[in-house]
């Protein structure tokens, strides 16, 4: 429950940052930080790293 909140303030500060300062390359700030999260949600896992990510992407829906 922690991981979406700090999640969705990040998106909020990056938004109204980019806003303020005009700058585009923030909004890349909630991309980056949600790529983080997933990256320390695989790296959790307690499998070895490279079969935990071919496990995840051979996964069928």
């Amino acid at each position: 429950m922690l991981i979406p909140l700090l999640l969705a303030l990040i998106t909020i500060v990056s938004v109204a940052a980019a806003v303020k300062k005009k700058r585009s390359v923030l909004f890349a700030v909630p991309l980056a930080a949600l790529f983080a999260a997933a990256l320390i949600k695989v790296i959790m896992v307690p499998m070895p790293f490279w079969e935990t990510v071919v496990f995840i992407f051979n996964l069928k829906g």
